[in-house]
């Protein structure tokens, strides 16, 4: 995959029917907190109330089309030192490098645009292997076992959590 094809950017209005195409999909939504999108209204709405407002939520965009999303959250007051990352690519876009791309834009973004960040964590359900290979090839560190730890779809899912220093080297 030509990286030069793949950006970064804000969500818009217009990207909706984009949005939906990966939304919508089960293979993309099983691991997100947030349920699949089935329908145009609702993708418009969750365009508009969730991913515009949000300080960093960018359209991962492949020749400046949306086939995913990367979001970094940063913690509030005395927790600002710490962001985590959420991600997501389309079923069809998978395994051509793009999330690792995708990725590595953000991690570098997230450094330089959040000041005081010093640590960008992420976490992974067990059974989600594709993530953890992508964080990484971007030079996460895979920290341990959380048991028990993250509730997505109606079930308390055990978790491993990565991180991203600051003073780390993308790879």
């Amino acid at each position: 995959m030509d990286p030069s094809r793949i950006s970064l950017r804000r969500f818009h209005l217009p990207d909706v029917d984009d949005f939906l195409k990966w939304a919508s999909d089960d293979k993309v939504t099983r691991y997100l907190r947030w349920n699949t999108i089935t329908s145009r209204e609702e993708a418009l709405s969750y365009l508009q109330k969730v991913a515009i407002p949000q300080t960093y939520r960018r359209s991962i965009c492949l020749d400046d089309r949306s086939i995913g999303y990367v979001s970094i959250k940063p913690g509030s007051s005395n927790d600002k030192s710490r962001a985590r990352l959420g991600y997501a690519v389309s079923a069809g876009y998978r395994e051509q490098g793009i999330a690792t791309a995708a990725l590595k834009m953000a991690v570098a973004n997230a450094f330089t645009e959040f000041q005081g960040l010093v640590r960008v964590e992420a976490l992974v359900e067990v059974e989600n292997i594709g993530s953890q290979r992508v964080l990484e090839k971007v030079g996460f560190l895979k920290e341990g076992l959380l048991r028990k730890y993250g509730f997505c779809k109606g079930e308390i899912r055990d978790m491993i959590v990565y991180s991203f220093l600051s003073t780390d080297m993308i790879k």
